[in-house]
């Protein structure tokens, strides 16, 4: 399977993802806002989701981090 990514993808490189970056779940579409962290996984707010750990999915439907998009606010 290919691991290509979608356009707006960060692909899994936290380098250039700014701290207060908000990702949408290509899947749900449920946003990841660091400011609100997440309730559901304890994540405490104002965490940056390159912070979010390595086994951590979308709350809503389970997909994986790299299926995360930037949103463009």
């Amino acid at each position: 399977m290919s691991e290509a990514f979608f356009a707006g993808a960060y692909g899994g490189n936290f380098a250039n993802l700014p701290p207060a970056t908000r990702l949408e779940c290509k899947i749900c579409w449920h946003v990841y806002d660091p400011a609100q962290g997440d309730e559901v996984w304890q994540i405490a707010k104002n965490t940056p989701f390159s912070a979010l750990p390595d086994h951590w999915t979308c709350p809503e439907c389970g997909s994986k981090k790299q299926d995360f998009l930037i949103l463009d606010d």
